[in-house]
């Protein structure tokens, strides 16, 4: 069995395959304040993010694009604090919103959230608390020690109640970390620096203390060794005794020379102290005691972040791989491993004590039962009461306590146990009968009642039972605590609390009889039956039967008090209550009908029998009722008619309940019996129904009863919701009928729904008195022509002036329309237009006329109006239009009249005059309707007129567009006529743009020559000779030149732009000539004409520099680099000194260029300039030169040249230059190229960089300058990056002797890591394998195991593979080399020490095969190291396979204590095979666990007697007592056959035995069995057999032996008859009446039956031993 660990260590999470990259775990970037979140800072790309980690969900991390130089969580939710410089805010993640923020004067070096609400800043000089209450600041709460001045602080603690506080730092101090402590007390505001490394308090409580205690545990690391301190800070409380302080020694392995203390944390459950070193080593020390329990390493990683593990009690941590582990006691084990590995039996029993674990079992018996033997009964009793699981009180212990008398004047040691017991708790159900039975008897009731207020006692059914004689109510609390339900009721009912008992029975959840409890409750009272009956009912399921219950109110006749019940219990309307429903409605209408309607009205029910019930309410007189539940249509009708003894609102809305036909049906009734009476609710039920009974249906209703009135009031409540043309027109019928004209005079005004058509042919035929109702329908729906018609055919004119007039006067044309067209005279016409004073439509009254061709009718009529002052436009078009008709001066009226319409009118005079036409839409600017009728009669120079003077370009565009077939006219009336009659500058400008914007450019310049060259008012006109040149650019580049020469007032740099743009070059020349733009009149020479000897030429003749440059320029882009640099010169220019150069360079004209520059520097000290010059000197191996410019002043990139020097191969330049401005590492390099190696390594050592060490090293190895190169690879290796690019590049080259040369030489660096020596591992592994082995001997920790195992298995060297395998902890892997290579690998001692720490079982088994293979020898060695481990029957299942289990009898006799049944049949075999009978019996003696019978059956044929004697021993272990005799009396194994007969108990058995020697005339034997056999065999069937046999001297010794027993029991009867005849004799005496008058009544007959009385044995006499006569040969003999 493996060795069992007093901690649990779980890995929770590897954060990498979360996602997280490896290069952000750490101190800096990672962040965890609880067990709950772990907090990263990452950068994706360039997009900084931070990683939340849930570890209850840790697969899903969040991840949030915030940007923060640190991030912490909060300890319990989702809140982030996050710093960036000083600024510091708070945000909470799930609601999205900011919470705090604070800006702060210092910078932040730590922060910590010290609980769930306050944050600890730690400043350079001062602490910080910040509370996230409100709005709050952070509070400074002491300034740093001078101490802690340069240390790093990592981490920040606190006590439980925030009083002392912690700050922990560290430093690199000769050669080690040192750890500094600032402790600060906040009540006495004073601080103590400590050396520590890591810290933490606790609260802890002491025995026998009342309050707990704040102990601050620290650890350090000096130089001296390592301590672990255990203090109490501050003043102890009140009553306590003060903490021990504690200082212990912390171990350091060997290994770890500068491991030290990184994190503590104290488990508040168990009061142990975790504590973890750098080095991933975890301590686990009592916190009460300071002893160490457990040390061991966790991790190959330093943890850098611990936090509590609140789940476990323990610790949780992150180390440098990102694994997130945690350590916490595992509660099994700790107190058996306290006592059997660490051999401390006081500490097991303190701490199982403390924190109530199991384990100590066995040490608290042995101390109890040793405290007790001495007869410490007080301490006993602690041990017992202090016990963990309560594993010593129990029946046993009370009764051994009982069992001790008590000394006079003491407490008895029960009380004692029992008072011990209540000081620490509360007592168990055996317990607490035990001390309340002497209790009670004591009549000490009080004691009782108050160790159940303190909780002192554990309450049961029993200990209710001993209370109740006593106190009723008591035993009731006890039986409430026990949870005793049927108890408890019975407590209740027999106090009369009958309304708890349903409270408790639903609280506890037991059902008690409530029907049975009800009767007893009814019996004595009524009122709280109900209420006890009601309280049955209350939840949504009943108690009890509610049938039961109603029939126990009915035995007595209750039916108020039932009717109350079952309303409250039928309140829920359930289906399956239907039956008490009806009961209920039926009790009451039989008893009291007003009870039964209010219940029927409150509608509480719906699921009795609505038919029963409907009968039982007419016979009531309840008709209404009655009526709500008939469903037969009969009983309805018959019913229903009774209108005037119903509720009439009622009645309305039971229509609602019936169907369509039902409600016809009743309907029809109702009028049919009464119509009189019945009408008006016969009207609302239609009403309010109609839509379900279809209003035609009650229409044909009421009609067939011909009821104009219902029919008027029916469908005079609908009119004004319905849109059906029926309703409507019905409803005018009926109004009519019932004389009802206004209501018909409303209804056609304000209805859209009836058809006019139908409803004006009635109204016609109707022929009413009053013709309003015909006028509105005819003037709403446009038959005001048929009106017309009709009144004026029926002689009824005053109608019609009646509807003009007053009804609807804009209908007036329309009328004088229809009296023209029914011949009605002229004067009655113009009488009646001049009678309508209303508004109406002049224009309509105009068509109205004009299309019968009488407008002269209007004439008297308009002219009035205008006199009038009328300004109305349709009287003037009328008037217009008749002017023009009658040519009545219309020109005059036209231009004059400012109240026509024109287009109205213009379009009137189109045909009749066109010009009047035109004289319209002139005066209206109807544009394109001018336009269209110049164009159609040919007016193009009216319409060049308007044109002009119009100056819209939208009008212009559109008669100046391309399908214009009028343009050429329109344009030469515009040019000859319209432009030579203007003087406004603004109607040429304009007329100009439409031609411009029509692309007319040829028309254009015909225009613009009639005005420029014509010597006009506007020939002088700038814009004008622009717009000339412009045009003849674009439409007549032949003329453009003369315009030029001839005009002077125009723009020439824009007009020559434009000319260049039009490749107009000469032109453009000519312009610049004639006004002196020599510059860019060059520039048009170079780069358009492009002549540059004309150019050259011109700059001659001008001299100017701008002209020189620009031709310089010219000649720069064409590559005459030399006539460039001159021309450059002459315009003494340095400006373009970026294309000289790069122009230069192309064509290496560097001497041009070194003169160019020389002259630039003079004008102009850039940096580009002095920096190309330097190049220039290199280019042209002027180093003179260049060594005397740069060391003089100057603003040259020094650096830039050199290393395009060296990119040139320039070496002795570049030299030069780097040394100029002391760039080692470049010099170094080009010194390699110069060969001047030595050179290059001084330059290197003042560089002093990786990069330029690694150019110098590979160059020295090119060039097979090793101890240069060495020199150089000592600072390389230093840096593990680098390491593996510098071996590479030896291998490749095959220099492996001389890179291991220069790996073993930096071994002794300061700066040596495990790199070096892993890389050194495995090129010994490849080229020096001999020396291996003693390498990883030395420095095993300080390589890479898994690299270096690899290249040992490559290697195959087996044997350092095995060696690594084990410092690994990789010992199954190491156990399979060894046996897959014994030859190079294994080794006894090695291999039996490894394999017994292999996690793999399997290994077990591959290495028992392994040894019986190749070492059979040491096979039992091998098994007895593994014995613990193996299971043994897989094992000997295995041997047994293989035919292997002789060679394992040492192994399986050291294991058969175990008393395994493999091992027992195992080994059996064995002994069988060996015929070893004594060693059989021995071992199925010793041990039972194996197949008894099988093994029985096998050795039951068994050649030799012996084995079939065991077969017949195991058939009577195994109560097979037949066969075994059977088998003892093959083998004439006499005495076994007899004593397996007697021991079987079996009368049958025996009797055969005795037959069978009888058989046999074996009578000796016979004798024997007699004596062995004597109790089981009957004297009778002995004496039979002995007399028929005649050996009655062979039975003799038993029958004389049978005899004195049977004597001696007689004995014994008579003895005790005769006392007990004496006892009733002597009461019979006593008892005697002083006359006997009847006789004694005999009960025996005596003590003997008739037989002499002899002497008793005081007990039945078996003989042990035989018997002496038989010894002697005989009885008589």
């Amino acid at each position: 069995m493996s060795q069992q660990f007093p901690i649990r260590f779980q890995e929770h999470v590897q954060l990498t395959n979360v996602g997280i990259n490896a290069a952000n775990i750490g101190f800096s970037t990672l962040t965890m304040e609880s067990d709950k979140y772990i907090c990263i800072r990452e950068k994706v790309g360039e997009t900084a993010q931070v990683v939340i980690i849930e570890l209850s969900d840790a697969n899903n991390p969040i991840r949030r694009p915030i940007t923060a130089d640190s991030a912490i969580m909060n300890p319990a939710s989702k809140v982030i604090a996050l710093k960036a410089g000083k600024l510091l805010q708070i945000f909470n993640i799930e609601m999205k919103s900011k919470m705090k923020a604070h800006q702060m004067v210092e910078d932040v070096q730590f922060w910590k959230w010290i609980s769930v609400n306050t944050v600890a800043l730690v400043t350079d000089n001062a602490v910080y608390h910040w509370a996230m209450d409100g709005d709050s600041q952070p509070v400074k709460i002491f300034d740093r020690h001078t101490s802690l001045a340069g240390c790093q602080v990592i981490n920040y603690r606190t006590d439980k109640k925030q009083q002392w506080l912690l700050l922990i730092g560290i430093s690199a101090q000769q050669n080690r970390v040192q750890g500094a402590m600032q402790l600060y007390s906040v009540e006495r505001k004073v601080s103590q620096p400590i050396e520590g490394h890591t810290a933490a308090f606790a609260q802890f409580k002491m025995e026998g203390n009342a309050q707990e205690s704040t102990l601050f545990c620290f650890a350090v690391r000096s130089a001296t060794g390592g301590k672990l301190h255990i203090i109490e800070v501050g003043s102890p409380p009140t009553g306590n005794t003060p903490f021990t302080k504690k200082a212990v020694d912390v171990f350091f392995p060997p290994e770890a020379q500068n491991d030290f203390p990184v994190a503590m944390q104290v488990s508040s459950k168990h009061d142990v102290i975790f504590l973890i070193t750098k080095y991933g080593y975890i301590h686990l020390y009592d916190l009460e005691t300071a002893t160490c329990i457990y040390m061991n390493r966790i991790s190959g990683d330093t943890i850098f972040v611990t936090a509590p593990h609140e789940a476990s009690n323990g610790i949780i941590g992150v180390n440098r791989k990102g694994q997130v582990l945690s350590v916490s006691v595992e509660e099994n084990n700790i107190v058996p491993y306290i006592t059997n590995v660490l051999q401390n039996p006081d500490l097991a029993l303190r701490i199982a004590v403390r924190n109530n674990l199991a384990g100590a079992e066995e040490l608290f018996v042995r101390k109890f039962n040793t405290l007790f033997g001495q007869g410490s009964y007080a301490e006993a009793a602690k041990v017992a009461a202090s016990a963990p699981k309560g594993i010593l009180r129990t029946p046993q212990t009370i009764q051994k306590f009982q069992q001790v008398p008590t000394q006079a004047g003491q407490t008895s040691p029960q009380l004692q146990y029992f008072g011990i017991l209540l000081d620490q708790g509360q007592l168990n159900k055996y317990e607490s009968l035990e001390l309340c039975r002497p209790v009670l008897q004591q009549g000490k009731k009080q004691l009782l009642e108050k160790w159940l207020k303190e909780d002192k006692l554990e309450c049961s059914e029993e200990l209710g039972d001993l209370v109740k004689p006593v106190d009723p109510t008591l035993a009731l609390s006890v039986y409430l605590r026990a949870n005793v339900p049927i108890k408890v009721i019975q407590c209740f009912a027999e106090t009369g609390q009958f309304n708890k008992i349903i409270l408790y029975a639903r609280k506890v959840a037991y059902v008690p009889d409530y029907v049975l409890l009800l009767r007893s409750v009814m019996r004595g009272s009524a009122e709280q039956g109900l209420q006890f009956a009601q309280m049955l009912v209350t939840d949504e399921e009943p108690m009890a039967d509610i049938q039961q219950v109603v029939d126990v109110f009915m035995e007595s006749n209750l039916i108020q008090q039932c009717t109350s019940f079952l309303l409250d219990a039928l309140k829920n309307n359930r289906p399956a209550e239907g039956a008490l429903q009806t009961r209920l409605l039926e009790m009451n209408l039989m008893s009291a009908p007003q009870v039964a309607d209010a219940i029927l009205g409150n509608q509480m029910f719906t699921h009795y029998d609505r038919a029963h019930v409907a009968q039982l309410c007419e016979k009531a007189g309840l008709l209404q009722r009655a009526l709500e539940h008939f469903t037969d249509l009969y009983d309805i009708k018959r019913a229903v008619v009774h209108t005037h003894l119903l509720n009439p609102e009622w009645l309305v809305n039971y229509f609602g309940s019936l169907s369509v036909e039902d409600s016809l049906e009743c309907l029809k009734a109702m009028l049919t019996a009464n119509i009189r009476q019945n009408l008006q609710i016969s009207v609302q039920v239609a009403t309010k129904y109609h839509e379900q009974l279809t209003t035609q249906s009650l229409i044909d209703l009421f009609e067939s009863f011909k009821s104009f009135e219902g029919l008027f009031y029916f469908l005079g409540s609908i009119v004004n919701f319905s849109q059906d043309p029926e309703v409507h027109f019905k409803y005018i019928q009926a109004a009519c009928k019932t004389g009802q004209i206004k209501e018909v005079e409303r209804i056609c005004r304000e209805s859209n729904c009836y058809d006019p058509e139908r409803v004006k042919n009635f109204l016609k035929e109707a022929k009413l008195a009053d013709q309003l109702p015909l006028i509105i329908v005819c003037d709403r729906f446009d038959f005001v022509h048929d009106l017309v018609l009709y009144l004026y055919r029926n002689n009824l004119q005053k109608y019609i002036e009646i509807y003009v007039q007053k009804v609807n006067p804009s209908r007036l044309p329309v009328v004088v329309g229809g009296l023209l067209d029914v011949d009605c005279s002229e004067d009655t016409i113009k009488q009646l237009i001049l009678a309508v004073k209303g508004q109406f439509s002049i224009d309509e009254l105009v068509e109205e006329v004009e299309k019968r061709n009488r407008m002269k009718l209007l004439l008297p009529w308009l002219e009035s109006k205008v006199h009038a002052g009328s300004t109305e436009v349709p009287t003037h078009n009328a008037l217009a239009k008749i002017y023009i008709d009658m040519n009545n001066n219309p020109e005059r009226f036209l231009r004059e009249n400012a109240f026509y319409d024109s287009a109205t009118v213009g379009k009137y005079c189109e045909k009749r005059d066109p010009h009047l036409a035109c004289v319209a839409y002139e005066r209206g600017h109807c544009d394109l309707e001018l336009i269209k009728v110049c164009n159609e009669n040919s007016l193009f120079k009216s319409e060049a007129r308007y044109l002009v003077k119009r100056r819209d370009p939208e009008l212009w565009a559109s008669v100046l567009m391309e399908d214009n077939p009028y343009r050429r006219q329109l344009i030469d009336q515009v040019v000859q006529t319209a432009l030579s009659e203007t003087q406004d500058p603004e109607d040429i400008s304009i007329t100009v743009k439409a031609f411009m914007t029509a692309d007319l450019p040829n028309e254009l310049i015909e225009l613009l020559e009639k005005i420029v060259l014509d010597n006009s008012a506007f020939s002088e006109h700038r814009n004008l000779q622009n717009l000339l040149i412009l045009t003849a650019i674009k439409a007549d580049r032949s003329r453009v030149m003369e315009y030029i020469n001839r005009l002077d007032n125009y723009d020439a740099p824009d007009i020559a732009n434009i000319a260049i743009s039009s490749e107009l070059y000469e032109e453009a020349f000519a312009i610049y000539r004639k006004f002196d733009v020599n510059a860019s009149a060059c520039q048009v020479l170079i780069e358009h004409i492009g002549n540059l000897d004309r150019a050259y030429e011109f700059a001659e003749r001008c001299n100017e520099p701008a002209v020189w440059s620009q031709l310089a320029g010219a000649q720069l882009q064409n590559d005459l680099v030399k006539e460039a640099v001159d021309a450059y010169i002459k315009a003494d220019d340095p400006s373009a000194f970026l294309e000289v150069v790069s122009v230069a360079k192309k064509h290496d004209n560097w001497e041009d260029l070194v003169r160019y520059l020389q002259m630039a520097r003079k004008k102009a000290r850039e940096s580009f300039i002095e920096t190309e010059l330097v190049y220039a000197y290199a280019k042209t191996n002027r180093l003179a030169d260049l060594e005397e410019f740069i060391s003089g002043p100057n603003h040259a990139q020094i650096q830039q040249v050199g290393d395009r020097c060296y990119d040139d191969k320039m070496y002795d330049a570049a030299k030069l230059l780097y040394n100029n401005v002391s760039n080692f590492a470049r010099l170094a390099i080009t010194l390699v190229q110069l060969g001047q190696y030595q050179g290059a390594v001084d330059s290197a050592r003042k560089a002093n960089s990786t990069r330029t060490w690694k150019e110098v090293c590979f160059a020295c190895v090119g060039h097979a300058e090793f101890r240069l190169a060495q020199m150089c690879g000592l600072h390389i290796v230093v840096h593990a990056d680098e390491l593996e690019e510098l071996d590479d590049f030896y291998q490749e080259r095959g220099y492996f002797e001389e890179l291991i040369q220069l790996l073993e030489a930096a071994l002794g660096l300061e700066r040596a890591h495990m790199g070096m020596f892993t890389e050194l591992s495995i090129l010994y592994s490849k080229y020096k394998p001999q020396k291996m082995k003693e390498h990883l001997e030395l420095f095993w920790s300080r390589v890479n195991i898994p690299k270096v195992l690899r290249a040992a298995e490559q290697a195959h060297l087996w044997a350092e593979l095995v060696f690594l395998y084990d410092k690994y902890e990789e010992f199954d892997n190491a156990c399979l080399t060894m046996m897959a290579h014994p030859t190079d690998a294994w080794r006894e001692s090695h291999f039996k020490d490894i394999i017994t720490k292999v996690a793999n079982i399997e290994l077990y088994y591959k290495a028992l095969s392994f040894y019986a293979d190749y070492k059979p020898m040491l096979l039992n060695d091998l098994l007895l190291s593994l014995t613990p481990r193996l299971d043994h029957t897989r094992t000997v299942a295995y041997f047994k396979k293989m035919n292997h289990l002789p060679v394992v009898k040492p192994y399986l006799r050291s294991v058969q204590s175990l008393n395994n049944k493999s091992i027992n049949e195992a080994l059996n075999g064995m002994l069988i095979q060996e015929e070893d009978y004594n060693g059989l019996r021995t071992s199925i003696n010793a041990f039972d666990n194996f197949d008894n019978i099988a093994l029985a059956q096998s050795l039951e044929k068994h050649e030799l007697i012996e084995f079939r004697r065991i077969s017949a021993y195991l058939y009577k272990g195994n109560n097979r007592w037949k066969l075994a005799v059977e088998l003892c009396k093959k083998d004439r194994l006499f005495k076994d056959a007899m004593e397996y007969a007697a021991e079987s108990r079996d009368v049958d058995i025996a009797e055969a035995l005795i037959a069978w020697f009888l058989e046999e005339r074996n009578y000796e034997c016979f004798a024997a069995c007699l004596f062995q056999c004597y109790d089981l065999l009957r004297p009778d069937i002995i004496l039979e057999l002995a007399w028929k046999n005649k050996i009655m001297d062979f039975a003799m010794p038993y029958m004389i032996q049978v005899m004195r027993e049977y004597i001696s029991k007689v004995d014994k009867l008579q003895e005790a008859e005769a006392v007990r005849s004496h006892e009733e004799t002597t009461s019979q005496e006593q008892a005697q009446p002083l006359v006997l008058d009847q006789g004694v009544l005999m009960l025996t007959a005596g003590p003997a039956m008739g037989m002499p009385a002899s002497s008793t044995y005081s007990a039945p006499y078996a003989p042990q031993a035989p018997y002496s006569g038989y010894n002697a040969g005989g009885y008589g003999m």
